[in-house]
């Protein structure tokens, strides 16, 4: 909460630097679901907000991907995870796929977790096959399948193995694409089980519609809120995978946040009215209490820099920071 209300610059950067460590010790001290979840989306918002470089956000996501996907060797020992610490992790890493350039991440990357994913829309858990649509949608928004053609293209001018090796693996992509799209389109008509809470069910069928409709006609489903006398809108998967997670994280504070915090503005290109603004000769006194009171998003942020920064210049140990972190956003 601290980093997103102070904004992206040094301050948030630090905090970043300095979670990553306690914070990659909690997903691995055998915490509870509901714990891990808090802490994936702790480090997707501290990534969102401090990771100025693409490197940062890339380590954060590897670390998310590890919980779920993790790379097998002789000294580890592989934990099934639950559907809860699945989907937290699926939507936490989708949420920070959003600010990556898809052209940055390796052919082997985007296999890889385009084949996890579409293992994940056969799970039983439909909040797990909704995480996982919603990640496959932003991952072919952002083109990875051009990234594969342009390079099985240019393999031709590469030895015959390797570019046997190149096509074949594009080929493969083009076949996960048309299973993926068959299991897309059974999620949008899907009968209700027994014991099937009808709203879930309506969820996953209106989400899985309109990712069809995307995969099939390349449109992606407009969206439209009111914050206060204003609309948030959103046009793009990725626009509306980030809102649902900050509205998610933030709950109740998310209308107050947009009106107040330039930096979530900027994200979404959001206006409020002048009249909602400090200064604005249309504002009420209550209004001018409340925005320059202690309790307000702004005040209550640099109050928590400030403890922070005292915090460790008291020489605190990383365990007992860890903790904090993890119960100020839970």
């Amino acid at each position: 909460m601290l980093a997103l209300t102070v904004g992206p610059g040094d301050n948030a950067r630090e905090i970043l630097e300095e979670s990553i460590t306690p914070l990659s010790q909690g997903f691995k001290s055998g915490s509870k679901s509901s714990k891990i979840a808090s802490l994936l989306e702790c480090l997707a918002i501290i990534s969102f907000v401090g990771g100025n470089d693409p490197e940062e956000t890339e380590k954060s996501m590897q670390i998310m991907w590890q919980l779920v996907h993790p790379k097998l060797g002789s000294n580890v020992i592989t934990v099934k995870p639950s559907a809860a610490v699945i989907t937290a992790v699926v939507s936490a890493w989708s949420f920070l796929l959003t600010t990556m350039d898809g052209r940055r991440l390796s052919p082997k990357l985007w296999q890889e977790s385009i084949t996890y994913l579409s293992s994940l829309l056969d799970k039983d858990d439909r909040s797990v096959r909704i995480a996982a649509g919603e990640a496959l949608a932003v991952i072919f928004e952002m083109g990875s399948l051009e990234k594969f053609v342009a390079e099985a293209k240019g393999s031709n001018d590469g030895s015959v193995s390797e570019g046997n090796k190149s096509k074949g693996g594009f080929s493969h992509i083009q076949g996960l694409k048309g299973k993926i799209l068959n299991q897309v389109r059974d999620l949008s008509v899907e009968a209700g089980g027994k014991g099937s809470a009808k709203k879930d069910l309506n969820n996953q069928r209106n989400l899985f519609k309109d990712i069809l409709e995307f995969l099939e006609d390349g449109y992606c489903p407009e969206t439209s809120m009111k914050i206060g006398g204003d609309s948030l809108q959103t046009s793009t998967w990725s626009q509306l995978i980030q809102l649902s997670f900050l509205r998610r994280f933030l709950s109740g504070d998310f209308t107050k946040h947009m009106q107040e915090n330039e930096f979530l503005q900027e994200v979404f290109g959001f206006s409020p009215k002048r009249r909602n603004l400090l200064g604005s000769e249309h504002i009420s006194n209550s209004e001018k209490r409340m925005y320059k009171s202690p309790n307000s998003v702004l005040n209550k942020a640099r109050t928590q820099l400030l403890n922070k920064q005292r915090i460790l210049s008291e020489g605190r140990n990383v365990g007992h920071f860890a903790v904090n972190v993890g119960d100020e956003d839970s």
